[in-house]
């Protein structure tokens, strides 16, 4: 994994601008699919000097959790039961890091194939979950910075052919504040200035949606919303829809 070190330094900086948060759901007529978080920051590129840009080497690679535990087994046997069971879940899933300074684009996406949408329970609890739950930087040295906004709230899925449900329901009603006042005014910043935008596709034709905010595709088996990140985060119930089919 030696070639992900020098994103060390850019990720570290993805939270100070603005990012592109994309959640993506493909369910095929089985039941089957595929799922993404995509998080676009090539904002950071805009930022980072001209000369640097130029020395900056482009790199597109993919990777398998399983793979990475797999070349840190010694460290991660050092760590307590629980946080090596929390990593246990991330196996399913890989990570794709895409940076092309030529084009200013810097993105990283975590997916995984599931069997049925409900194996997607708590997906996103897990990543961050996951996250957190070492301080061994020579596991976690290859993940975004802070992951991809743990929002304190367990998000469920469910699909029966007829009708498909987005549940957000949060652990607790108040959300940690920052330490400090200038903190939480970038944060402030960041959460007002990205966006969170969930993406479905499925296998019928798509005859209602509980929220107006949705966009159909012109075969309407694709829905897209687009949320202010900052609701995502304080208020992810806001986020919960129904959707029902033809």
């Amino acid at each position: 994994m030696k070639l992900f070190r020098p994103l060390l330094a850019i990720a570290t900086m993805v939270l100070v601008t603005s990012c592109t948060f994309t959640e993506n759901i493909y369910i095929n007529e089985d039941g089957t699919g595929k799922f993404s978080v995509d998080m676009d920051a090539s904002g950071l590129m805009a930022m980072m000097p001209a000369d640097s840009i130029g020395t900056t080497k482009p790199m597109d690679s993919t990777f398998t959790f399983k793979q990475l535990f797999e070349e840190k087994k010694d460290s991660i046997a050092k760590l307590p039961i629980e946080q090596q069971q929390r990593l246990k879940k991330l196996e399913g899933f890989s990570m794709r890091t895409k940076l092309i300074p030529a084009e200013k684009q810097f993105m990283f996406s975590v997916f995984t194939d599931f069997k049925n949408v409900s194996d997607l329970q708590d997906a996103m609890t897990t990543i961050n979950d996951a996250q957190d739950a070492a301080k061994d930087k020579s596991v976690y040295s290859v993940l975004p910075s802070s992951g991809f906004g743990n929002n304190n709230s367990i998000l469920k899925y469910s699909y029966d052919g007829k009708k498909f449900i987005r549940k957000a329901t949060l652990l607790k009603k108040e959300v940690p504040t920052t330490e400090n006042d200038s903190a939480e005014a970038a944060y402030k910043m960041i959460y007002e200035s990205s966006t969170y935008t969930v993406k479905y596709h499925f296998p019928k034709k798509v005859k209602k949606v509980s929220t107006k905010k949705a966009l159909y595709s012109e075969d309407r088996k694709t829905i897209t919303i687009e949320f202010p990140f900052n609701e995502y985060m304080k208020e992810p119930e806001k986020l919960n829809f129904e959707v029902e089919f033809e």
